[in-house]
């Protein structure tokens, strides 16, 4: 039987080799994306300085009409607001980091939010 542990050590690993071929810099960060059973996270990462550029997820102050943060119409909202807040920052094209999960569903659909609010991957 697969357990919980055993599909997330499966995902780490994907996210690492993943990892080992795309980098995020300065002009071009890493728009990584992490999701959790109840919320969404989406990050612009500079790896070459170590830093997180701009951050959005279903936490936020900002989004108050969300119901459930765990859906697909909640990863849709993410997306544009990363985007909007990439802009504001200056940053137009990024690396798409999908940490080890398919791109499909939730991923999918803040990737694609994201390339409709002007972010170029």
């Amino acid at each position: 039987m697969i357990t919980k542990g055993d599909k997330n050590k499966a995902r780490l690993k994907r996210h690492l080799r993943v990892r080992k071929k795309i980098n995020g810099t300065t002009q071009r960060p890493r728009l990584s994306v992490f999701r959790s059973s109840k919320h969404i996270y989406a990050q612009l990462i500079d790896d070459v300085q170590g830093v997180t550029i701009a951050a959005a997820s279903t936490l936020d102050k900002e989004i108050t009409d969300l119901g459930n943060g765990g859906n697909v119409e909640a990863a849709r909202k993410i997306g544009e607001l990363i985007a909007n807040r990439a802009k504001a920052k200056g940053v137009e094209e990024v690396v798409f980091d999908r940490g080890g999960y398919l791109y499909h569903g939730r991923v999918q659909a803040l990737a694609e939010a994201a390339r409709e609010a002007g972010l170029q991957f």
